[in-house]
């Protein structure tokens, strides 16, 4: 299971952006995190930028993992659901459910979904 931004398991950097512009102040070599932005998604993919990408619908996950995204990012009801489809279409990308605390952890890994990502990490 993938836990992103818990102080136990050290991560690597990830930068929250909102535009193209934003990458120019990023640390090289981090992953991109941003909402669900068709334009964002075509820039990552064509500059092969690691991306994770927050999304409300199956078919924002579809569209992301067809351009490389690494991680899909979303509530944990949605990721259960976006879980079932991922599997079954062999999706490169990782299902990342978002929590607040490590209590969740439990809960979401019964879900058998990829992993978590801690909400305080996607805070601007």
């Amino acid at each position: 299971m993938i836990l992103i931004g818990d102080n136990l398991i050290p991560h690597k950097g990830f930068s929250f952006i909102d535009s193209i512009l934003d990458i120019e102040h990023t640390v090289a070599n981090t992953t991109l995190i941003f909402n669900y932005d068709e334009n964002l998604l075509l820039y990552c993919r064509k500059n092969s930028l690691c991306s994770a990408v927050i999304v409300t619908s199956i078919t924002e996950a579809i569209y992301c993992n067809a351009l490389n995204t690494r991680y899909i990012i979303c509530d944990k009801k949605l990721a259960k659901a976006i879980q079932k489809v991922a599997e079954n279409y062999m999706f490169d990308a990782k299902i990342l459910a978002i929590i607040e605390t490590n209590e969740e952890i439990e809960k979401v890994a019964l879900s058998e979904i990829d992993g978590v990502i801690y909400t305080s990490l996607l805070n601007k």
